[in-house]
């Protein structure tokens, strides 16, 4: 089952309902994120992205994951 981009930012928006979200892919399984949250302020890198995987639900996880990569951008707000 394919994804649309705006699948891939409604699932991370209910994680992140305050963020700036941009996703970009159309082919339904490789996709490019950028996330900006003033939840990550504090976090380093690490800590922000599996924020996000988090948010996922399992999306990417294994063999059986919809997603097959995520190129991901975090950070703060300036």
């Amino acid at each position: 089952m394919a994804l649309l981009a705006s699948d891939l930012e409604a699932l991370i928006r209910q994680t992140l309902p305050d963020a700036t979200i941009t996703v970009q892919g159309d082919d339904g399984v490789h996709f490019s994120a950028e996330v900006i949250d003033e939840s990550f302020r504090g976090m380093n890198r690490v800590q922000q992205q599996r924020a996000v995987y988090a948010a996922l639900k399992g999306k990417m996880d294994g063999p059986n994951g919809v997603i097959h990569a995520l190129a991901l951008t975090t950070k703060a707000p300036d």
